[in-house]
């Protein structure tokens, strides 16, 4: 089944797209990029899906090639089944290695499960790979700055040990999109300078970037800044 999945994956490669996406993927050797662009990948996954590939795909791991990570990515967010949809991740996580197939993993089941994803959300934040813990922030991101929201979570998330770059930009991203959905509750982390240098500034460039938080807003988001954090 790998083979067979490989061999596909070879045959949809574009060599300009990989080498495109190896810019992008510093951290990736280039000749574990195939080069295969995401609407191709997207529809093998439902392909697997339909069939009942993705099972023996899922189990294989860890993979090579960074599509086929991709392709385990969008695998794992199609699965209907909550409890199935978590010990798959729970498996996949620590063999993710770069923020773009962390990022793609957005399982359309935890939207109707909010209550019993946040105990997993909080192991994975504990995860000793820092995509895992970029995960778990996105989750956040994602699910629980709306209708679920819980102030103790900005807490939490301020907490965390971002001398990840990655970790440090996601939960940046968690903070300014926190600053334009519950502005009064995220605004003191930034006034109080909770966040380290860094992903503080990257908070605030990332704030004024959006086009949901009001200008006046944004003004005293900019006394709040300082030197670029990069």
């Amino acid at each position: 089944m790998l083979q067979t999945i490989r061999a596909r994956l070879f045959s949809l490669r574009d060599e300009e797209y990989a080498a495109f996406q190896a810019k992008l993927l510093p951290g990736i050797d280039r000749d574990k990029i195939i080069g295969v662009r995401t609407p191709a990948l997207r529809a093998l996954a439902k392909e697997l899906d339909k069939t009942g590939g993705a099972s023996p795909f899922l189990d294989a791991l860890p993979h090579e090639y960074f599509e086929e990570n991709q392709l385990h990515a969008f695998a794992i967010s199609l699965i209907k089944d909550f409890d199935e949809c978590v010990c798959a991740l729970d498996r996949f996580l620590p063999c993710v290695d770069n923020w773009a197939t962390c990022d793609q993993m957005s399982p359309a089941v935890f939207a109707k499960n909010r209550r019993r994803l946040l105990p997993h959300t909080d192991r994975w934040l504990l995860s000793p790979n820092p995509y895992g813990v970029r995960f778990a922030v996105g989750m956040l991101l994602r699910h629980f700055l709306d209708e679920e929201f819980d102030p103790s979570q900005l807490e939490t998330v301020s907490g965390l040990n971002c001398g990840e770059y990655y970790v440090s930009t996601m939960v940046a991203w968690y903070f300014a999109t926190a600053l334009a959905k519950q502005y009064e509750a995220a605004l003191p982390f930034l006034e109080n300078r909770a966040l380290d240098p860094k992903t503080h500034e990257r908070a605030i460039r990332k704030a004024l970037e959006s086009f949901r938080i009001p200008e006046e807003r944004k003004a005293h988001l900019r006394t709040l800044g300082g030197k670029d954090g990069g």
